[in-house]
């Protein structure tokens, strides 16, 4: 049963979404919202599609315009839409979507079923355990701010519109999935594995905010991965750095025995899903188009001289 709550929660509501704009959708100037499918870009680009809707950045935000701080002042209200489409979500998911129930709630299940003895027959010396506390503080939120933060303000300070929509997004991302893991965390209330007999049992937790399921760290660098990984599509070694990133720190959870497996598969798909719902909601999709001195750099960086890249914008 917590389960399949679990793999409920999973999906922000893209059904409900992809069925009818909600009336304050409907009643903004249409230069304010994210056109249903330009040329396929927006929509192709998120897995779980939801109905586009309130742009992060808009045509009077670019920073050649008079738009540098107001584009936050819409947050709130963002994030607030995006906790009742979450929250929402089991009630209005199409039978297509269903399969992401299966597979990541499936795979979440197995890993529950198999945490504690995982926990209690894998090696774990002690210098493995002191790394993955060191490295447990680059998905922490005064690391993860910052990035989102730079991205934001630097893109401000070199122009670049898709930079600063890359900041937003994060920062909408990450207020989104920390309300989730602190009610899921209460929820739940899972031992850590070093609580009780290391058996993970639920509503067992020593402290319900601080509990071990899903996994903070897993579900918010897997956010901030996904956001920035949805920005720059064809840049394959974007891609591999942010996925590089929120991996090493889900191992380095597992490492220091704060968490077990089940808990950041399900903080990590969880953090991914709603980087997707996040960006397919906001995207602007005409900031692709719009060149920019940092666009031009990233579209020249290759890896290792191998990998041409294929412009972003």
């Amino acid at each position: 049963m917590k389960v399949l709550l679990c793999a409920l929660l999973l999906l922000p509501a893209s059904a409900q979404d992809q069925r009818k704009p909600t009336p304050a959708v409907q009643n903004q100037p249409q230069e304010d919202r994210a056109p249903a499918n330009a040329n396929g870009e927006n929509v192709n680009r998120s897995v779980i599609k939801p109905e586009p809707g309130a742009l992060a950045i808009k045509p009077k935000d670019y920073w050649d315009a008079t738009g540098y701080f107001h584009p936050f002042g819409r947050m709130g209200g963002y994030v607030l839409y995006d906790q009742k489409a979450i929250w929402t979500s089991p009630f209005h998911t199409s039978k297509k979507d269903a399969k992401w129930w299966l597979i990541f709630g499936g795979a979440t299940g197995a890993l529950i079923a198999t945490d504690k003895y995982v926990f209690k027959n894998a090696p774990n010396p002690g210098w493995l355990q002191n790394l993955g506390h060191g490295v447990s503080y680059l998905g922490e939120p005064y690391t993860l701010l910052p990035i989102a933060g730079l991205f934001y303000f630097g893109g401000t300070q070199a122009g670049s519109d898709h930079f600063r929509e890359t900041g937003l997004l994060s920062f909408e991302a990450l207020a989104d999935v920390t309300i989730m893991q602190f009610a899921l965390k209460a929820l739940f209330a899972r031992q850590r594995p070093r609580e009780g007999s290391g058996n993970g049992r639920f509503q067992e937790a020593n402290s319900r905010l601080n509990s071990s399921f899903p996994s903070g760290h897993a579900i918010s660098t897997f956010a901030l991965a996904s956001v920035v990984a949805h920005e720059y599509p064809h840049q394959l070694w974007v891609k591999i750095l942010c996925y590089s990133y929120a991996g090493g720190v889900v191992g380095a959870r597992l490492a220091a025995n704060m968490h077990f497996p089940g808990d950041v598969m399900a903080g990590g798909a969880m953090g991914w899903l709603v980087g997707d719902y996040v960006y397919g909601r906001r995207h602007n999709p005409a900031l692709d188009k719009k060149p920019t001195i940092t666009g031009e750099i990233l579209d020249h960086v290759r890896i290792g001289g191998a990998y041409p890249t294929v412009p972003a914008y």
